[in-house]
């Protein structure tokens, strides 16, 4: 397989809403939601985000996907993500913010 035939997905935005979705933004022009709720469970990475709040102000975009920079300072190795093709693979919505 030639790799230039191949498409790998980039988020560029995320919005994350009041209910623990995130609206990802991809490089193709595709908007994607993402229901992050059932990650969120005690004792596992993702644990943070079950503040809400923290939840929305910590996402972000780090390394081409949706993260959440918990240590601060968009320092990869201290943030929470969710695979790019994960995300890709959740149905195309239209953009909320249009």
């Amino acid at each position: 397989m030639r790799m230039e035939n191949c498409f790998w997905p980039k988020v560029l935005q995320v919005v994350p809403t009041d209910d623990w979705q995130i609206y990802a933004y991809f490089n193709d022009g595709s908007v994607r939601l993402f229901d992050v709720k059932p990650l969120i469970r005690k004792g596992t990475v993702f644990e943070p985000l079950s503040d809400i709040l923290f939840f929305k102000s910590k996402a972000t975009v780090i390394n081409d996907t949706a993260a959440w920079d918990i240590g601060g300072g968009r320092n990869p190795r201290k943030c929470v993500d969710i695979d790019p093709f994960t995300l890709y693979e959740m149905p195309q919505v239209n953009d909320p913010l249009l």
